[in-house]
């Protein structure tokens, strides 16, 4: 990781609230390559991951890869979906959790590309404009 990148994460994170979070049930794994069209009803696959977590958990992914690579994706879902769970303080911590996550996790197994991706998220988050 970048050590300008890791030292701006870290002094976020000290900012950050403690407690709890309202948690709902959650696939963990939210992304199109889990959603099946069977006679034109949408059925949901691979549940390994499902759990009680924020709302905003399963947005997190879809952010950043679908809706990155076309908007219009993330209209259409929250037409779907119903009311955005999303508020900007912890919708910021979500997206910063996921590419850490998504960074380390790669690493982890030597997936170099979607490590790759991980630190791009992070550089999206912590470009010239948030200090």
């Amino acid at each position: 990781m970048d050590p300008a990148v890791e030292r701006l994460v870290r002094a976020e994170l000290v900012t950050w609230p403690g407690g709890g979070s309202r948690v709902v049930p959650t696939h963990g794994d939210w992304q199109p390559r889990n959603w099946l069209v069977d006679d034109g009803v949408v059925r949901v696959i691979d549940l390994g991951r499902a759990s009680m977590r924020p709302p905003t958990e399963d947005f997190v992914r879809l952010a950043g890869q679908d809706f990155a690579r076309d908007p219009e994706l993330e209209t259409a879902f929250l037409d779907g979906y119903g009311p955005d769970p999303r508020t900007p303080d912890q919708w910021r911590r979500d997206r910063i959790g996921q590419a850490v996550g998504t960074a380390v996790w790669a690493h982890g197994v030597g997936d170099d590309e979607f490590e790759a991706h991980g630190h791009a998220l992070l550089g999206g988050l912590y470009d010239a404009s948030h200090p």
